[in-house]
Parts: C-alpha cells; sequence; structure tokens
C-alpha cells in the first residue's frame, strides 16, 4: 500500500466530519424521528413498524424502498428477538449500511485518456462539479482538460472557465451555438496528442422530459466512442439533493439515453429529505460516487455510506 492509498482515507474521514454538521437540515427531521422510535423499551409492534415506514417515506426513500426496509427489519427482529426499539433501530441502520456498502464507489479513469461525461439539469451543480472534480484530479497528481460541450449559453462557457482557471487547468471551447459534439471531438483529440490523464465534459443542463435534448446526449456519447471504444469511462448525473424524489425520474430518464456509472449528490446541507440517494441507488443499481456541498474547490468528495448514515441517523444507535 502507497502513503498515498494510507492519507487517502484519513482526509476522507477528516472531509466528512468537517461537513456532517452542515446536515443538520437534511438530518434533524429524520433523526428526530428516528429517535423516538429508538426509544428504549419501545415495543417492536404494528404500529412500531407503521410509523416506521412513514418515517422512510417522508424522507423520500420511496415507497417501494420504505415498505422493504420494514418487512426486512420486522422479520430480522423476530428471528434474533431484537429487545426494542433502540435495537430495532440500530439493526436497520446496520442493514441499510451493508447494502449500500456492497457499491464500488470509485472513479473508473485507468485510461489515459479517461473520458467522463457529466449530465444533469438546469441549476443542478453540473458547473461547480466539474471544477471541484478537476481540482480534486490535480490534487490527485492528475491532468484534466474540460470540454465545454454547453453551447447554448455564452454565460455557461464564461462560468466554465472560470472554474477551470480557478482548478488549474484548460478548457476547450467552441462558438455559442457551435456543435456539442464537435466540441468534445477536439477536445478528446487534445488530450491524445497532449497526454492528458482526463477530460471532463460539461453539458448543457436540460429537463429530462425534453426528448430532443434528451437525443443529443446520446449523440456526444457516440462521438466518444468513435474516438475511443471503451469511452465514456463514467457518466456521471449531477442531482440536487433538494429535488426529493424528482431526482428519481430524472435518474431514471438519463439512464436510459446515457447508461449512467454514477451519481453526483450536491445540496446535500440544503436538503431536508436525506433518503433520496438510497432510493435511487435502490431503484437505478447505479451508485453516488461523489458528493459535493458549499462553494469551496475542496467541497467535493467519495460518498462516504458509513458518515452518510452516521450524519443522517444523528445520535440515534
Amino acid at each position: 500500500m502507497t502513503s498515498d492509498e494510507v492519507v487517502a482515507p484519513v482526509r476522507r474521514s477528516a472531509w466528512w466530519r468537517r461537513v456532517s454538521g452542515r446536515m443538520d437540515k437534511a438530518s434533524s427531521a429524520f433523526s428526530a424521528e428516528m429517535h423516538g422510535l429508538a426509544a428504549p423499551g419501545r415495543k417492536l409492534d404494528d404500529a412500531f413498524f407503521d410509523e416506521l415506514t412513514e418515517v422512510l417515506i417522508a424522507a423520500d426513500c420511496g415507497v417501494e424502498l420504505s415498505e422493504r426496509l420494514a418487512a426486512a427489519l420486522r422479520e430480522r427482529a423476530r428471528r434474533e428477538k431484537l429487545a426494542d426499539g433502540a435495537a430495532a433501530i440500530g439493526a436497520l441502520k446496520a442493514e441499510i449500511l451493508a447494502v449500500m456498502s456492497t457499491y464500488d464507489r470509485s472513479l473508473n479513469l485507468g485510461a489515459v485518456p479517461s473520458v467522463v461525461l457529466v449530465v444533469g439539469v438546469n441549476g443542478s451543480g453540473k458547473t461547480t462539479t466539474i471544477g471541484k472534480l478537476a481540482y480534486r484530479l490535480r490534487e490527485e497528481g492528475r491532468s484534466s482538460l474540460i470540454a465545454a460541450a454547453d453551447t447554448y449559453r455564452a454565460a455557461a462557457i464564461d462560468q466554465m472557465r472560470v472554474w477551470a482557471d480557478r482548478a488549474g487547468t484548460d478548457v476547450v471551447a467552441h462558438q455559442p451555438g457551435a456543435d456539442p459534439g464537435a466540441v468534445v471531438f477536439d477536445a478528446i483529440q487534445a488530450a491524445e496528442a497532449r497526454r492528458i490523464d482526463v477530460v471532463l465534459v460539461d453539458t448543457a443542463g436540460r429537463l429530462h422530459t425534453k426528448v430532443n435534448l434528451m437525443a443529443e446526449l446520446g449523440k456526444i456519447r457516440r462521438v466518444v466512442e468513435r474516438l475511443i471504444p471503451e469511452a465514456p469511462h463514467e457518466v456521471l448525473l449531477v442531482v440536487d439533493a433538494t429535488t426529493g424524489m424528482n431526482a428519481m425520474r430524472q435518474a431514471l430518464a438519463f439512464h436510459e439515453t446515457t447508461r449512467l456509472t454514477g451519481l453526483v449528490i450536491t445540496k446535500l446541507d440544503g436538503s431536508a429529505r436525506g433518503g433520496t440517494l438510497l432510493a435511487v441507488e435502490e431503484q437505478l443499481k447505479v451508485p453516488v460516487k461523489l458528493v459535493g456541498m458549499g462553494e469551496d474547490l475542496d467541497d467535493l468528495n467519495i460518498f462516504d455510506p458509513a458518515a452518510y448514515l452516521d450524519a443522517l441517523f444523528g445520535s440515534t444507535p
């Protein structure tokens, strides 16, 4: 194991400790409800499991997942003869962590260049995510190049340049209104010529209901595949946590068009519903790979299920 491999988990743990306090809005309502359920001596009767299901649904875990979690906990409580609510909620947290720990949350960036296609709706935080990811890659000793393929708004290219300057990386851009596929083509060719490690492709924000714009994402993907058959190596959907279960509908549509490999959750500190990402992962079988909070360059990190659940459940077992 290299020194970097030893230091990385330590830095990640420190980052989660630093930002967990920002999740107060997401965690306070949920943990307060869980605290009541986890009271020592609380009977594990029908009322307990009905209330648990309602709490999970209110946290945007989705009806199907909430009912499945409650049913699984009921069976475990019977099988293991759990004593009370405190034991049951501790078991629930462990059950969720076990499921979330089955996913590989690392980024597939072994090829040179690796191509990361970043997609999402307007306002989800794509541009800031790409800037933060470019900075993170630089901190890891990797070079990156940004393809400014959001050509519909001149402001989008300008904003991308600002973030690229902050992150210490270059941007390939055309004039506003240019073909996004041509931007991506030029960026990949430039990366190959310069031996750049990672190409980060910014795409125009689009509503998942706009069929023609979604089809354009398919075209961009085909341009990438023609240049590098095994690419894109990552297709990341940036999801605003404050959108709640609408994130599920977005993810399903983008997954159908672009074959997502991972999710990036932004604004988790502004969401009162911390269960959205549980539901999206369960439905799509696509892992949350990155989490972003705030506007600082280092406010992006690999998703840590244990730290997330600790923050979400608060002081409950």
